[in-house]
């Protein structure tokens, strides 16, 4: 495999309440992972909990550098020499005991964790109950989602690190409405765009694969997604759908609604020839 040809993984997991299973279940796909020459694997968002309450994550925050679910990203990096995108934990934020960071970090094949990023955008909706998408007469209940009453924005500070599968810009499941970051990203380098989600089935299912498609074709790049699927402790569902886009839109790895991994070859040469050959990024205007 030369320069030009890497291989990542994006991750699917349906994690629960219990932060020891999570990790025991994100152990066999980072295995499995480079089981399957991946050399970078990305984890979905809230990996190691999706508790029945919002809540339940400030009881497994950690402080910065230190934890149980870092050094579990920490040692399964060294261990199996894979870089880790480690979807989003938890990290305490000073002072502020009532929320936490959903911070993205990535660890080199080293184990060092070598980037943060924290969560921008945060998730404070109303899913209506009725809508034109039930399409077979069911009535789908309300949702409603407050994610600022748990977790605290990061700075507005987008976050571009080298990789071995190129420049890799991190931004996390809600951050996927706003184009306007992944602008910022590819101004700063970017050629790879990371996206660890918890995408409600809903929203999933409307608009998952488009915003993922329209991030890749608009930005010439590509795009790796890894989703949470299935029902969680509380009845939460995410959609799953976990999936590797390239640079000219077409999805060329995913999974289905079960728990498993993506694997794909991203070809660096064929995105530089994307760029040269319609360079829309070159065109911009405003």
């Amino acid at each position: 495999m030369n320069d030009s040809t890497m291989r990542a993984a994006v991750i699917q997991m349906t994690s629960g309440a219990e932060r020891d299973a999570n990790l025991e279940a994100a152990a066999r796909l980072l295995r499995a992972a480079a089981e399957a020459g991946a050399c970078l694997a990305v984890l979905p968002e809230n990996f190691a909990l999706m508790g029945a309450r919002e809540t339940d994550k400030l009881a497994i925050a950690e402080a910065e550098g230190d934890g149980p679910i870092q050094d579990f990203l920490a040692q399964s990096a060294r261990a199996l020499g894979l870089w880790i995108v480690g979807g989003t934990i938890p990290l305490r934020v000073p002072g502020d005991p009532g929320h936490v960071y959903a911070s993205c970090g990535v660890w080199n094949a080293r184990g060092e964790r070598i980037a943060r990023y924290d969560k921008i955008h945060l998730f404070d909706v109303e899913l209506p109950g009725a809508t034109a998408e039930a399409g077979d007469g069911d009535t789908p209940a309300p949702e409603s989602y407050r994610e600022s009453a748990t977790i605290a924005p990061g700075a507005p500070n987008p976050v571009v690190v080298d990789t071995p599968i190129g420049r890799l810009g991190l931004s996390v499941c809600y951050d996927l409405r706003f184009p306007e970051l992944y602008r910022r990203l590819v101004a700063q380098g970017a050629e790879v765009l990371c996206v660890p989600s918890a995408f409600t089935a809903r929203t999933g299912q409307a608009h998952w694969e488009v915003l993922l498609r329209a991030r890749a074709v608009e930005n010439l790049c590509h795009v790796l997604a890894s989703n949470q699927c299935g029902t969680h402790a509380g009845g939460r569902r995410t959609w799953g759908h976990s999936c590797i886009v390239e640079p000219w839109g077409h999805v060329i790895a995913s999974c289905a609604d079960t728990p498993g991994l993506a694997v794909a070859v991203l070809d660096a040469q064929a995105r530089r020839q994307y760029r040269r050959s319609f360079p829309v990024l070159d065109h911009r205007r405003l």
